[in-house]
């Protein structure tokens, strides 16, 4: 067999795609892929996320755009990186404020208030500041999003990366804006859990400005022969920590005058 160059096989990528499948399908952690693999590299987690793009997308399974993470400058350097990590936002978890979702089939779900960026265009050229991708975006929305570990820890960063970056949802607010009209570096937001406010934050942690997030997005996809595209939703990243979900519980999130959001689980 020969291997592939970045280490790992391509019957290792493909059985590493089955597995994370699994788990999600079972609702059931899987043991992390870098103890079957020792190194496992961010260039092999994304050669796996893309081939369950991949095999997503023949299940008839849409797209929707992309979420960012670890956007907080402290995490990365806890992490060992230099630069945030993406995954894929499916068509079929993009929910709207007040949905009612199910807890059972996820295995450690968590939920955390972001910005989505709404793309108003194609991106296919770089980036070069934030009034290009400011000027690019047609709607920025307050949002939720729902994250779940498939896999068991202890894992690294590339397994959650190989893991669609723990995709399990998104919320939306009916409230959107147009980029003049919102101070997007600026917004804060508190996040309840039954009626209890658990955690607050502001956007202006993720890499200086969720713009920034963006922009960094736009640039990566570029490099790998994509880009973002016109109507794509962009999770900019979390801005305050992530809650844990159980059933029963009850979420609000409080943008303040950019307006609230709510999400249950069942």
């Amino acid at each position: 067999m020969v291997e592939a160059p970045s280490g790992l096989t391509e019957l290792d990528i493909h059985n590493a795609a089955e597995a994370i499948l699994r788990a999600e399908r079972e609702g059931k952690a899987m043991p992390p892929l870098s103890g079957q693999h020792s190194g496992l590299s961010l260039d092999d987690a994304y050669r796996i996320q893309n081939l369950l793009t991949r095999m997503r997308q023949q299940q008839g399974i849409a797209l929707a755009g992309y979420k960012i993470g670890l956007t907080w400058l402290t995490t990365q350097i806890a992490c060992d990186l230099d630069a945030p990590i993406h995954g894929r936002i499916l068509r079929h978890a993009v929910h709207q404020s007040g949905a009612s979702l199910s807890a059972q089939r996820l295995v450690k779900p968590h939920v955390e208030v972001e910005l989505a960026f709404i793309m108003g265009r194609d991106i296919d050229r770089p980036i070069e500041n934030l009034d290009e991708i400011l000027a690019a975006t047609d709607r920025i929305v307050p949002a939720l999003e729902l994250v779940d570990h498939r896999m068991a820890p202890p894992r690294i960063v590339a397994d959650t990366v190989a893991d669609n970056s723990a995709f399990a949802g998104v919320i939306l607010a009916e409230q959107r804006f147009r980029p003049d009209d919102i101070d997007s570096r600026w917004v804060g937001a508190t996040l309840s859990r039954n009626g209890v406010v658990e955690e607050t934050g502001l956007s202006v942690i993720g890499m200086g400005h969720p713009a920034t997030c963006v922009a960094w997005l736009a640039n990566t996809l570029l490099k790998r022969g994509e880009h973002l595209a016109e109507g794509d939703i962009v999770m900019s990243g979390a801005f305050a920590r992530a809650l844990p979900v159980a059933s029963g519980d009850a979420f609000t999130a409080d943008f303040n005058r950019y307006g609230t959001l709510d999400v249950s689980f069942t």
